[in-house]
């Protein structure tokens, strides 16, 4: 094949219809399809009469400068401008979806229970947090759904929901019963700073004071608000020296190593409460509800317990191995099945208490009132009774309940 036959096929190629398709630069909107054919010149002028612009500039879809018409291909999408540089048509789909993120509606299951929701108002308040991430565009994440179309979140829903309506109005309101700790880990897991540092502001708020001086009953009141009742509350070490806590509900709270010193828990309700090595001296607790209670090496002496209930229906025993209970008065209380093992009861007055069943083994009794005391089915081997007193005894000692 000659020089000439090789220019011919070449000018014959040029004339072949090619169809593309124009859009404004940096636009995705309103093309235009067209024909092809003759010199780059020729195609400008049709684009410029199809688009209304005086396009000078032709771009492929990667923003590269196309200077040659033999350089398009048949369906090419091509963006035309007036001299002006490549702009992304991306961008242009981001304002788009800008402007339709409002009418967005979005249901979430979290935990069960659904929240119906915009787009908008999971992206916008905190667009860095992990819920924006996840919404910002449809689907990105492949978020799973439920059968009704919820994306599903596998969290609790009753932390969530002040989360939302932070989000919804940007004011953190936590109803009552919630405890804001729940909340500030949710604001931590989906990355929402803003939230987490006003959580940590009021945890830090609610807290007792950093100093050793007692806490009053209005600060641990407002302290015990901040809790619900399920959870552990932890008083470890903290000083309540002389403070007035009667007939609080002080269930399964955490006040090992704590000073009660004089403390007023008067008809208080301790079920299940740690006392482990508290500091209970001259406390008066009587009447108080101490069953299933843990008082290992308390120090107890010279405090009242007079008519208390350690008794546990459910078969919980209170234990008070190895306190120190000198001097106490005990006096009508229900102690059945009680652990006082090794514990110090000198001079205390345990008048017609019920310790049937009691462990006693090894107790310091010396001096101790335990008239009309029920001791049956009681363990005392090893306990010193020196001068105790057990006149009107309800069931008299046996051999096997030795004593020395």
């Amino acid at each position: 094949m000659n020089k000439s036959e090789l220019n011919r096929q070449f000018s014959v190629s040029c004339l072949i219809m090619r169809r593309v398709t124009l859009f404004v630069n940096g636009t995705s909107t309103n093309g235009k399809v067209v024909a092809v054919y003759g010199s780059l010149e020729d195609l400008l002028s049709v684009a410029s009469s199809k688009l209304g612009i005086r396009a000078s500039s032709v771009y492929n879809g990667n923003g590269g400068l196309i200077d040659d018409i033999t350089l398009i291909r048949d369906d090419d999408v091509l963006y035309l401008s007036e001299g002006d540089s490549f702009e992304d048509p991306q961008d242009d789909f981001s304002s788009l979806e800008k402007c339709q993120i409002h009418t967005d509606w979005l249901t979430l299951n979290v935990g069960g229970r659904c929240f119906t929701t915009t787009r908008s108002t999971l992206v916008s308040k905190e667009p860095e947090s992990m819920l924006a991430h996840m919404f910002r565009e449809k689907d990105v994440w492949g978020n799973k759904r439920d059968s009704q179309g919820a994306y599903l979140i596998d969290r609790s829903p009753d932390y969530f929901e002040p989360i939302l309506n932070y989000l919804r109005h940007g004011q953190l309101i936590i109803n009552e019963g919630i405890n804001p700790l729940g909340v500030l880990e949710e604001a931590r897991f989906f990355g929402i700073e803003q939230l987490a540092e006003q959580l940590e502001t009021l945890i830090k708020s609610s807290q007792p004071p950093d100093d050793h001086s007692p806490l009053s009953r209005k600060e641990f009141i407002r302290f015990l608000l901040a809790t619900t009742t399920k959870s552990e509350l932890r008083c470890q070490g903290l000083n309540f020296n002389g403070a007035d806590l009667s007939r609080l509900d002080l269930r399964y709270i955490n006040f090992k190593m704590a000073n009660l010193r004089g403390t007023n828990l008067t008809h208080a309700n301790l079920s299940g409460a740690n006392l482990e090595r508290a500091d209970l001296s001259m406390a008066c607790l009587d009447g108080a509800n101490l069953q299933g209670v843990k008082m290992l090496c308390t120090n107890a002496e010279g405090a009242s317990l007079r008519g208390c209930n350690f008794e546990d229906p459910a078969g919980i025993k209170a234990n008070l191995e190895g306190a120190n209970l000198k001097g106490v008065d005990m006096e009508g209380s229900q102690m059945t099945g009680i652990n006082l093992r090794v514990a110090t009861l000198k001079n205390a007055k345990l008048k017609n208490c019920n310790l049937r069943g009691a462990t006693l083994a090894g107790t310091d009794l010396e001096n101790c009132d335990l008239s009309g005391c029920d001791l049956q089915e009681a363990n005392l081997r090893g306990s010193n009774v020196k001068g105790a007193i057990f006149e009107e005894m309800l069931t008299p000692l046996h051999m096997s309940q030795s004593v020395r």
